[in-house]
Parts: C-alpha cells; sequence; structure tokens
C-alpha cells in the first residue's frame, strides 16, 4: 500500500515549465525543471536570499535596541525589566517573590518599581545579543541570570557580564551552543558566584580541563553539566587508574 500512495504524491508535485507551475510529472522531471528554473532565475534568487538575510538581521538588531527613554524616565532597571519582557522572558524585582511576565497585552507598568533593583532576569531562548546586554549591565544588584539555550550569546558575550562580579550569585548558559572556553575564561570575574550551569555546551572542546580550571578560579561556585572526565580518552582514563593502583 504505501507504494501507490507515494505515486499519488509524486504526481501531484508542482513542475515548472516556462516560468509556470503545473501538475502531473514525475518526480524526476518535476527535479530537472526546479532546478532549471533556479538556473534561470539564479539572480533573483540570490536577491530573494540577500532580502531574507538583511530583514533577520534588521529584526535582531531591532530586537536588541537600547531603551533610552524608559531609561530616562522610569531608570536602568526599569529599561532592563523592559528589555527583558520584549524578550519574551521574566524578572523578578528585589523585596518581591512573584516573577514579572509581559501581560496578554504586551503592557508593562513600572511606575511602582521606579526605585527597585531588578535581582533575577530570565533571558532563556530568547534572541539576546552582545549589543542586547546593554540593556543589563546598568544593574547593579543583579544576583541570577539565566541566558540557557540563548543562540546569539558567545564569548563575546560573556566577556559583558564583569560588571556583575559583586553580585551575581546564579548563571545558566546551558544550551548556549556558541560559547567555548575562552569565554569562559572571562568568568573569573565572578568571584561572588554560588551555581554555574554549563550543561551541552558543545563549542567546549574539553571539558574535564575546563570544569578543573573553572574550579580553580571560582572555588566557591558549584559547577553543573561538566564531568572531569569529559574529553578524556577511555585508554587514557584506565592508565591513570592502573597508576593510581
Amino acid at each position: 500500500m504505501a507504494a501507490p500512495r507515494l505515486m499519488q504524491s509524486v504526481r501531484v508535485l508542482p513542475a515548472i515549465s516556462h516560468g509556470i507551475l503545473r501538475y502531473g510529472s514525475s518526480s524526476s522531471e518535476t527535479k530537472e525543471k526546479v532546478l532549471q528554473y533556479l538556473m534561470n532565475n539564479f539572480t533573483s534568487v540570490q536577491t530573494i536570499m540577500k532580502w531574507n538575510n538583511d530583514f533577520k538581521f534588521w529584526r535582531l538588531k531591532t530586537r536588541n535596541k537600547r531603551f533610552y527613554l524608559i531609561e530616562s524616565m522610569y531608570g536602568k532597571n526599569a529599561a532592563a525589566a523592559y528589555y527583558t519582557l520584549e524578550q519574551k522572558g521574566g524578572v523578578r524585582f528585589k523585596g518581591h517573590a512573584e516573577w514579572l511576565p509581559p501581560n496578554h497585552k504586551g503592557r508593562y507598568h513600572f511606575q511602582q518599581y521606579k526605585d527597585v533593583p531588578v535581582e533575577c532576569v530570565d533571558l532563556s531562548g530568547s534572541m539576546v545579543t552582545y549589543m542586547g546586554l546593554s540593556n543589563i549591565v546598568g544593574l547593579q544588584e543583579l544576583r541570577e541570570l539565566n541566558l540557557s539555550r540563548c543562540r546569539y550569546i558567545d564569548d563575546w558575550a560573556l566577556s559583558r557580564l564583569h560588571v556583575f562580579k559583586d553580585s551575581l550569585q546564579v548563571l545558566s548558559l546551558a544550551g548556549c551552543h556558541q560559547v567555548t572556553e575562552r569565554g569562559l575564561a572571562t568568568l573569573h570575574h565572578l568571584q561572588n558566584l554560588k551555581h554555574l550551569d554549563l550543561s551541552d555546551l558543545p563549542a567546549v572542546k574539553n571539558k574535564g580541563l575546563t570544569l578543573i580550571l573553572l574550579e580553580e578560579m571560582l572555588p566557591a561556585c558549584e559547577i553543573v553539566g561538566f564531568d572531569y572526565t569529559d574529553g578524556l580518552y577511555t585508554e587514557e582514563i584506565a592508565a591513570s587508574s592502573e597508576r593510581m593502583k
């Protein structure tokens, strides 16, 4: 039964003839005509791809602009909260147990928080970039920062976190696939850090050695996501075990 269904699907595939879509051709004919169409209209395809890339860049830049007006009206804490909520994240102000999410209309009211410091910022899974961090680096009492699964967080972005050296206690970088050993080395400034999540960082090649170095730099910090044996060959582990006997 699978074969007839497959043939039925092939028959309805669109084909391109003289720049016009039509139906009823075979799979191989369709592929050839699609390829021919793309070759004949290569310049147009390139232009569309360029427009698409330009739009993505513009959208990313717009989402990470700095909110100077809100900062001038309500202060740095409110501006950081506004940016975070615009990124579909969450914030928690000092002295408040609840997290402040955006309401269903996307409106935020900061009058009651104008002079209240932001303690926790959750930007997990957001489009935050190096430039976007400009909206939160002015937070002087930030205790928790969640940057997990942020695709644009890289080593360059991590170099900006040194400003939180006196306050930051919890940091999550889990799933930030652009982060390498170089970026993690810049975290040595965060001497008050108590918990650091480094799960799922494929760009870090020798996680075991990196873990040892981070523990030396941050002796009071609990580091999760790395194991001492990560990055070591099985033969090396076995040889070390033999030497210890």
